[in-house]
C-alpha cells in the first residue's frame, strides 16, 4: 500500500467517525425535540367569571319558571372577553332543571360584552337547593364558578308572605286601638280631677249653698281605620 492510499484511508476513517458522532447527537436530541413539540404551551391569560344574574334565585316549580343564569368572563384586568366558550352544567339528580331539548348542559359563546346567557332553563319538580357549575375557556386559559339556586312551591312562599303582611297589619291596628283607648282614659281621669277640684273650691254642695250644675264629660267611641 502506497503512502497515498494510506492517507486516503485515514481521511476516510476520520470522516466516518465524525459522521457517527453527528448521527448519535441527532438521535439523542430527537426525543427531547418531540417532547417539546407535544407539550402544550401554557397560556399567560387569566380568566375570571363574574355572576351577573341567577345567584340565589328561587324557581317556581309549579309554573316551571326559572331565573336564567348570566355570567361575564373577564381577564385579569377586569376587561370583558368576547368569544370565550362557557359551559353551564346542571345536577343529574335531585333538585335541578333542564335546558332546551331536555339537556343538562348547554354551551354558549360570550358576546362583545363578555356575557353568556343560559337560555331556556326550566326547573324540575323536585324542591330543594342545587348548584349550576360554570366553566369558561379562552386561548388555553380556564376558569370555573358555581351558581346556587332553589326550586320551591311558589304558592307556599306566597302564603307565608301573606301571613306576615296580615300579622303586621293586625299589629298596626292593635297599636292604634291602644293609643286611642289611652287618650280616652286620660280624658276621663282629667275630667274627674277637674270636677273634684271645683267642688272643693266652692265649699261643697250643702243646704243653702249655691246650686251647681254638674259637669258631664262624654267620650265618643273611637274609630279605627287602616294604618
Amino acid at each position: 500500500m502506497t503512502g497515498k492510499d494510506s492517507q486516503f484511508f485515514r481521511t476516510w476513517n476520520s470522516r466516518r467517525a465524525v459522521l457517527a458522532v453527528l448521527v448519535c447527537m441527532a438521535m439523542l436530541a430527537s426525543p427531547a425535540a418531540s417532547w417539546a413539540q407535544a407539550a402544550p404551551a401554557k397560556s399567560a391569560l387569566t380568566l375570571n367569571i363574574v355572576i351577573v344574574e341567577g345567584e340565589g334565585a328561587v324557581n317556581n316549580i309549579r309554573q316551571r319558571v326559572a331565573r336564567e343564569p348570566i355570567v361575564r368572563v373577564e381577564d385579569e384586568n377586569h376587561k370583558p372577553i368576547a368569544g370565550a366558550t362557557v359551559v353551564f352544567l346542571l345536577p343529574g339528580d335531585g333538585a335541578s332543571g333542564s335546558f332546551p331539548g331536555n339537556q343538562s348542559m348547554v354551551t354558549v359563546q360570550t358576546n362583545q360584552n363578555g356575557e353568556a346567557v343560559a337560555r331556556g332553563l326550566r326547573p324540575n319538580n323536585v324542591t330543594g337547593d342545587f348548584a349550576i357549575r360554570v366553566t369558561a375557556s379562552f386561548q388555553g386559559a380556564t376558569a370555573s364558578a358555581v351558581i346556587n339556586q332553589t326550586n320551591a312551591l311558589a304558592g307556599a312562599a306566597a302564603a307565608g308572605a301573606g301571613a306576615g303582611a296580615a300579622a303586621a297589619t293586625t299589629a298596626g291596628i292593635s297599636a292604634k286601638v291602644l293609643v286611642i283607648l289611652g287618650i280616652a282614659a286620660a280624658a276621663a281621669v282629667g275630667g274627674g280631677v277637674y270636677a273634684a277640684t271645683r267642688d272643693n273650691n266652692n265649699g261643697g254642695a250643702g243646704p243653702g249653698g249655691p246650686t251647681r250644675t254638674p259637669t258631664a264629660i262624654s267620650i265618643g267611641s273611637p274609630t279605627v281605620g287602616q294604618p
